[in-house]
């Protein structure tokens, strides 16, 4: 029997001696695999082009959907010519939708003066003639003295917006791109009484925004998310959508969620006659999934939860309660703070419980109705705590403080900040 003993010219690979030998190679494979985790890492955070930028979310008005045809001398006048009929056009759409009436009609120069942008929907340009479906911007503030409403709005804490996508039963949100988060990025929410805070879906938002941190309860990972991006709370709408067949109609499954604890707003199904209507599906969802929150801020049920939210400590001294009523107080009070000789206006802060939208607006209306004050506005929302409003007023302090408790409010001071309730 033939034995096949090594050849002692076979080369032979000891692995351990060699790392052994040689630590530069070990410092290199470690290097290797650093690269490769890093690498894998970018490749998720990076990979594919699914960033979609939001649209701007001013509080100016907007109109949607005019359409335009006309003719000009070139492309260029035929464009001008058409963006001036949008404007006309979005000015009596937006009045009518204001005040139910038409209303007066206005110059070109006063247009230009009032509207901010133009927004292209869809557009075809000629040599001479110019098709497009527009949509026109309208400065709130110069606007609103025309249509007589006010330039000021209430509006909520900011809310992060998580929309997640389903389609056959697998859970998206910045992943790719879809359909959802596109209506999203381009609704128009400076209309809307809810603050929303959306993201673009680059960079860190796929790790960090994604549709298994939804599912998660702790509120301290949540509380240092939402520190990254500046909200106090959280929005995840959810939009399902089935497919009958190829080419056939489409269900979408429409769900409002929110908090944490992703407590449930409401819901609502919407059908199209096939895949091409999803894009107008979405954008009329994301409409009606915004007055869905809107509804529930005014209910109070939008409340940020309290271990979201972290109070400076010490920013108010605490004094005992106030038990003198009212009634036991001079009847003077008014007058002495209004005849009270100042050098001028000054401004206080004043913290106030907020549980829901008419608390903030009857105590706003309240404070400035009292003799002296010039403006009291909240500077600071917390629906369901403690909201912070800037009054202005003329007197100092202690004068505030006695016209306050002369309303029937129990008033704590604290330097230069005074606490109410009742």
């Amino acid at each position: 029997m033939i034995s096949a003993a090594p050849s002692r010219f076979a080369p032979r690979f000891d692995l351990a001696r060699l790392l052994g030998r040689d630590r530069r190679i070990a410092a290199l494979l470690a290097l290797l695999a650093l690269a490769l985790v890093v690498g894998v890492v970018q490749g998720q955070i990076g990979r594919g082009n699914r960033g979609i930028t939001p649209i701007n979310s001013s509080g100016d008005f907007l109109t949607s959907g005019i359409l335009v045809d006309v003719t000009g001398d070139n492309a260029d006048d035929a464009r001008t010519k058409g963006w001036r009929e949008a404007q006309r056009k979005g000015w009596a759409q937006l009045y009518r939708a204001t005040n139910g009436t038409d209303g007066p009609a206005l110059g070109d120069s006063v247009l230009d003066g009032i509207v901010t942008a133009i927004v292209v929907e869809e557009e075809q340009i000629g040599p001479r003639r110019y098709v497009a479906r527009l949509g026109v911007q309208f400065d709130r503030v110069r606007a609103g003295q025309i249509l007589g409403v006010s330039g000021r709005t209430l509006r909520s804490p900011p809310l992060l917006v998580i929309p997640v996508y389903s389609i056959d039963g697998m859970q998206q949100v910045f992943e790719q791109r879809s359909a959802w988060q596109r209506a999203w990025a381009e609704y128009n929410t400076g209309q809307s009484a809810i603050d929303y805070v959306r993201t673009a879906g680059t960079g860190a938002d796929t790790l960090l925004l994604n549709s298994g941190q939804i599912g998660r309860r702790g509120r301290v990972w949540w509380r240092v998310i939402l520190d990254q991006y500046g909200a106090a709370d959280v929005l995840v709408p959810i939009a399902r959508v089935e497919y009958s067949y190829p080419g056939g109609p489409i269900t979408g499954h429409f769900t409002a969620r929110f908090g944490p604890d992703n407590k449930l707003i409401g819901g609502f199904t919407m059908t199209g006659p096939s895949p091409a209507a999803l894009p107008d599906m979405m954008e009329k969802a994301v409409a009606r999934m915004d007055r869905l929150y809107t509804d529930a801020l005014a209910a109070g049920v939008l409340r940020t939860d309290t271990y979201l939210v972290l109070e400076k400590p010490g920013e108010i001294e605490e004094l005992p309660e106030v038990t003198e009523s009212a009634d036991a107080l001079p009847t003077e009070i008014d007058t002495s703070v209004s005849t009270a000789p100042v050098a001028g206006a000054q401004s206080f802060t004043v913290q106030y419980s907020s549980p829901d939208v008419e608390s903030v607006s009857a105590t706003e209306r309240n404070i400035g109705a009292i003799a002296g004050v010039q403006s009291a506005a909240t500077s600071s929302l917390a629906l369901g705590g403690m909201s912070v409003m800037r009054v202005t007023f003329r007197g100092d302090l202690a004068a505030l403080k006695a016209a306050l408790e002369a309303r029937g409010y129990k008033v704590q001071a604290g330097g230069s900040t005074l606490r109410i309730s009742r």
